[in-house]
């Protein structure tokens, strides 16, 4: 096996215009809906990230026939001939999103056994709530080793109730209770953009679900469910990296498909740095005019319409840049401060306090050799190498395949200085090194 690592060298101001593909958050689940379809699906603005292929080698192992355009971003999954039920632990282990395949094949077989899933470091990301779910709605769930199966010869309509507002449980909850024969409904669901997405694909194929407040989803089973055209929405955390890329550079930039009206939180905060924002019509398009010297923010990471997690990393690296001293606040995952290390190599003044940093902004961070350890942290990583002072050398870059399809590709169009190189990591050495920092 060959290694690679990415290569960033400290950047001019980034500027131009650059369009973001689709969510994978969104896409992986929905593909995952098709289960409960027979027949031919297509979706668009489908993104060629590694997590993306992967679900696509899951689905084919299950009988799945599947046709993937990469350059018009096209997926072709015809699902008549899907039979099995059993999932490889091969591919369970290489993405955690591989669970909610659970929630389709229990409504459409009445059986699901899983490997337990796999993935990034930055937590424990339990499947209780996805296992207990199932249990409510009838099914006997039967846990051995680091296996897991749900048999139900008929899932009952019932109402759950989720401790937290878990993404995948709600999604692969709404699945699987499309083939029940009453309503079933999710008291504290997740209503992130991701989650909506899938429900209007799951309207499209046939099912009917409404959501009400306070942040309660029905779903009324029993309706057969038929193959679906569907354009995946835009991906609101590619759009942030890119918006975050020029902002730390002084540059501006312009995504026209960016899903500004998901990302309100975000981008008041970059309003709050100094940052000036202009959104198009209907909340689609995005522009951003970088301040020239950028203020501190402080954030606590939440569910949607919360500061989204997945943009507590790059959003770090800003503040890190910025003048004066943030705190910021992870709720979400208890392991995603993991990049703070990393980026301390780098010469930024971080203090970590449990599930708080504390930030004080510096004038310049240095080139170094950093590991990514999930995805959002290699995007955390990759933006500060392009406003340090030398070269940055990235390895984990299996991280940054799965989340993002050739996002460096995407930097280097606007004037980033970052490639991929194959082999052994050359070593960093820069003009001026930070001094050794002891982590708190």
């Amino acid at each position: 096996m060959i290694s690679e690592y990415l290569s960033i060298h400290n950047s001019p101001v980034l500027s131009g215009t650059l369009s973001v593909v689709g969510a994978k958050n969104a896409v992986l689940v929905i593909m995952a809906s098709l289960v409960l379809t027979r027949g031919t699906s297509i979706l668009h603005n489908v993104p060629a990230s590694n997590d993306v292929i992967q679900m696509i080698a899951l689905l084919k192992s299950l009988g799945a026939r599947i046709e993937f355009d990469r350059h018009h971003h096209k997926l072709t999954i015809d699902t008549a001939e899907i039979k099995k039920f059993q999932v490889s632990p091969d591919i369970m282990k290489k993405m955690r999103a591989s669970v909610l395949v659970m929630g389709p094949l229990l409504a459409q077989f009445g059986k699901a056994e899983i490997a337990l899933p796999g993935g990034c470091l930055i937590g424990q990301r339990p499947v209780d709530y996805h296992l207990k779910a199932f249990a409510r709605m009838g099914a006997e769930i039967i846990e051995n080793g680091s296996y897991v199966s749900a048999v139900a010869s008929q899932l009952e309509s019932t109402r759950i109730v989720l401790e937290y507002p878990s993404v995948g449980a709600t999604e692969n909850i709404m699945m699987a209770a499309t083939s029940t024969g009453g309503v079933t409904t999710i008291i504290n669901a997740a209503l992130e953009p991701e989650v909506l997405d899938l429900i209007e694909v799951l309207k499209k194929m046939g099912a009917h679900i409404q959501i009400k407040p306070p942040a309660t989803i029905e779903i009324a089973g029993g309706y057969e469910l038929k193959p679906i055209e569907h354009t995946v929405l835009s991906d609101r955390l590619e759009a942030g990296a890119l918006l975050l890329a020029s902002a730390i550079s002084g540059g501006s930039i312009s995504i026209p498909n960016a899903p500004a009206y998901a990302m309100d939180l975000f981008l008041y905060k970059l309003e709050e740095m100094g940052h000036r924002i202009d959104v198009g019509h209907q909340g689609v398009g995005i522009t951003l005019h970088a301040a020239q010297q950028p203020r501190a923010v402080s954030f606590k990471t939440g569910p949607y319409p919360g500061f989204p997690t997945d943009l507590q990393a790059p959003m770090m690296v800003a503040q890190c840049v910025a003048e004066g001293e943030s705190v910021i606040e992870e709720t979400v995952f208890e392991n995603r401060l993991l990049h703070v290390r990393e980026l301390q190599k780098m010469g930024a003044q971080i203090e970590v306090n449990h599930n708080k940093a504390i930030i004080k902004g510096v004038d310049e961070l240095y080139g170094a050799g950093v590991i990514a350890t999930d995805i959002r942290a290699s995007c955390a990583l990759v933006l500060a190498g392009l406003v340090a002072q030398g070269t940055t050398n990235m390895t984990g870059l299996h991280h940054w395949r799965r989340g993002y399809e050739a996002l460096e590709i995407k930097l280097q169009k606007i004037g980033a200085r970052i490639a991929v190189h194959e082999g052994e990591v050359k070593s960093t050495v820069n003009a001026k090194q930070p001094p050794t920092r002891t982590e708190v």
